[in-house]
């Protein structure tokens, strides 16, 4: 199917300085990026997010071993694990760390105030104390969201264009790596009011938890899922997925990597797009600029997938107008 872009306003806008400006201050000189990613090295869905970095810094002239040395860090979805690596990113001292997913933003903010750290892929970096505003962050972080409040009710109206329709739906995250829960809960609830859907929370903190959401939930009337933003719920995705198939369970995911591995649907941000704007920030702080004086970005490019293979095989029917408005359907 033909892929759509949802264009948005974002707060504040990204200066580029000519290239060749760039060049002359880059020089010869060899610079240092920190990378702390939450999720496992080999996860094929962090295989184009790297691309899409290292793309974008080519087109600004940081070319990694040539100008620019970058030590690559990655959680595997373990909070611990991040910690350490935190740590061992700091006391190297680079000039500028990458923090991919909520728990790494954490526990680098943690153990430096004054390297320069740029985000992608955080929910509510105001409300989890990350930066003072999203147009003046102050501080040393700034970067790039991955939630945008309207979402919500796009999660729950996806649910609601299905036959049969949902009339109870478990809203699936670990409120260990997604402290930021309450915010997206708000907003869901908020938009189920006009949906005739009731919505309830539904914290898990291990596969066995997953499992038992999914079990309890198939035994009620028209239940549904819905996966929220998490660094868990993407490492944990093969095991999620694989739950909803067996208890025939609709369910709406927040990365196409779902729907793409199997899941019924999907709607979110263009990961890879988050990680090539974020090259842009990069550049610019390596070049002298604070994380202070660049406002954080909302989400500009949204993907909604449908996996219409998966609709077939649970017997669901889904409405022509999502059909239609769907970036990819997989059959």
């Amino acid at each position: 199917m033909r892929r759509r872009e949802f264009i948005k306003l974002v707060g504040g806008t990204v200066l580029v300085r000519p290239l060749a400006a760039r060049a002359q201050q880059q020089g010869n000189e060899m610079r240092r990026l920190g990378v702390l990613a939450g999720n496992a090295a080999n996860d094929p869905v962090w295989q184009p997010r790297v691309a899409a970095l290292l793309q974008g810094l080519a087109a600004l002239n940081w070319k990694e071993d040539r100008n620019l040395r970058i030590d690559w860090r990655y959680g595997g979805g373990d909070h611990a694990r991040m910690a350490r690596f935190a740590g061992e990113l700091v006391a190297l001292a680079p000039d500028v760390i990458l923090a991919v997913s909520t728990p790494c933003v954490e526990e680098l903010r943690r153990r430096t105030s004054t390297i320069p750290i740029v985000f992608a892929i955080i929910t509510d970096p105001v409300g989890q104390g990350f930066v003072a505003s999203l147009s003046r962050p102050g501080g040393n972080i700034t970067g790039f969201t991955d939630f945008d409040t309207p979402m919500a009710g796009k999660w729950l109206g996806m649910l609601a264009q299905i036959t049969p329709p949902v009339a109870h739906v478990a809203v699936l995250y670990n409120p260990a790596t997604a402290p930021f829960a309450g915010l997206l809960l708000r907003a869901i609830e908020e938009a189920a009011s006009s949906l005739a859907v009731r919505v309830r929370a539904a914290p898990v903190h291990d596969l066995a938890e997953i499992d038992l959401v999914m079990t309890t939930l198939s035994q009620e009337e028209r239940g549904g899922l819905l996966v929220l933003p998490d660094v868990f719920t993407i490492v944990n995705r093969a095991f999620i997925i694989a739950s909803a198939a067996r208890t025939h369970l609709p369910a709406v995911y927040w990365n196409r990597s779902f729907a793409a591995d199997g899941g019924l649907m999907s709607y979110g941000i263009d990961n890879a797009d988050l990680l090539r704007r974020s090259a842009v920030y990069i550049d610019r702080i390596l070049n002298g600029a604070k994380p202070s004086d660049l406002p954080v970005q909302n989400p500009t490019k949204f993907e909604l997938v449908i996996n219409l293979k998966t609709a077939n095989a649970f017997g669901i029917t889904v409405a022509p107008s999502l059909l239609n408005s769907a970036d990819e359907v997989i059959e």
